[in-house]
């Protein structure tokens, strides 16, 4: 009589399957693409550069002062809807993809039209430039590199007609105007009125403005 013997199997320990969402680590250089699509459940503001997610600093209340004042100085001289604070991006020219968030972005009559039915506020290349990018200087050396050279550079190349460097700081402003696909660049100090080509009627000293974020 044969006796069958029955042989133990090895047992295989298991997990059940997680499926999740790739989010991109911050560490992994991102495309346009990827940016657009990015979402990590906070509010935190970013501007991509070269590939790279850059976290926004919080801004000071001077800063936050001066670009809310601005912002109704603004509206004196354009419709309300041509004029973004923070929540317009630009799409610009880095060795890898760069997208700015700038404090304060007014439309051109092209750059609002080509908007019209977008999902999303971000004028992407091809699109038409805005007239006017004003941006509020952060303490720190990375802010002021950022505003002063690679923005300077940046928004020069994307066609932005006049670019405001506003620097409590310093105590003073840099109106950027765009001449034949470079920025010449003035200076304002003090009691000097800025003299702007998008807003001729503009009769606001660097010492007034600077003044809002002391209000």
């Amino acid at each position: 009589m044969n006796l069958l013997h029955s042989k133990s199997l090895p047992t295989r320990s298991w997990s059940p399957l997680i499926v999740t969402q790739a989010v991109p680590r911050l560490s992994q250089l991102m495309t346009m693409e990827d940016y657009l699509t990015y979402d990590d459940g906070t509010d935190t503001r970013y501007e991509l550069e070269n590939g790279a997610l850059i976290e926004m600093p919080t801004e000071s209340t001077i800063n936050a002062l001066i670009a809310r004042f601005l912002l109704f100085e603004l509206a004196k001289y354009f419709p309300i809807q041509r004029i973004a604070s923070k929540d317009t991006e630009i799409e610009v020219s880095g060795s890898r993809a760069t997208c700015r968030l700038p404090d304060l972005l007014v439309h051109s009559e092209e750059s609002y039209a080509a908007l019209a039915g977008e999902k999303q506020s971000v004028l992407r290349h091809g699109m038409p430039a805005p007239s006017l990018i004003i941006e509020v200087v952060s303490p720190g050396k990375t802010n002021r590199d950022r505003d002063y050279r690679y923005k300077h550079t940046e928004y020069a190349a994307r066609g932005v007609a006049e670019y405001w460097i506003i620097d409590p700081d310093e105590q003073r402003i840099t109106l950027c105007l765009w001449v034949d696909g470079q920025y010449e660049d003035t200076l304002y100090e003090g009691d000097l009125s800025l003299k702007s080509t998008i807003i001729p009627d503009f009769n606001l000293s660097t010492a007034q403005i600077l003044a809002f974020g002391q209000a």
